[in-house]
């Protein structure tokens, strides 16, 4: 009789737990409610990320030094060479005036020639060769 008693008390545990973890589990429906304006501003991000050139092959190197002299630098470049465009890097514990962006190493070379001509320490370079 005890065992009997200690078989239904046991039975109706287990039931009960099995029971329980079908209240307390979790349903698998979600529903992800998104402003217009994020999708907007997600896709002119994609724009004018398909604009940067940093993934082209050569650029120019036209300064290396201080910061104020960059600047100083890229502004005069600017004005001379309107068609290509500069930018500073900082490279640990310099900066560095890179212009243009060149898929091929003959177009960069065409540049150079005139770029020489005003900035003589100019050199090619190949900003992502590892």
């Amino acid at each position: 009789m005890k065992t009997l008693k200690k078989i239904n008390v046991f039975s109706i545990l287990i039931i009960t737990f099995l029971f329980s973890q079908n209240i307390f589990s979790q349903t698998t429906k979600t529903i992800i409610e998104q402003d217009e304006k994020i999708e907007k501003l997600l896709q002119e991000k994609r724009k004018n990320n398909s604009g940067i050139t940093i993934n082209d092959k050569f650029k120019i190197q036209i300064f290396f030094g201080n910061i104020e002299e960059s600047k100083k630098i890229l502004l005069a470049f600017k004005k001379e060479f309107i068609l290509l465009d500069g930018t500073i890097i900082f490279s640990n514990p310099s900066y560095k005036v890179w212009v243009g962006s060149f898929k091929s190493k003959i177009e960069a070379e065409k540049s150079l020639i005139n770029i020489k001509k005003k900035y003589p320490s100019a050199v090619i370079i190949e900003p992502n060769k590892k």
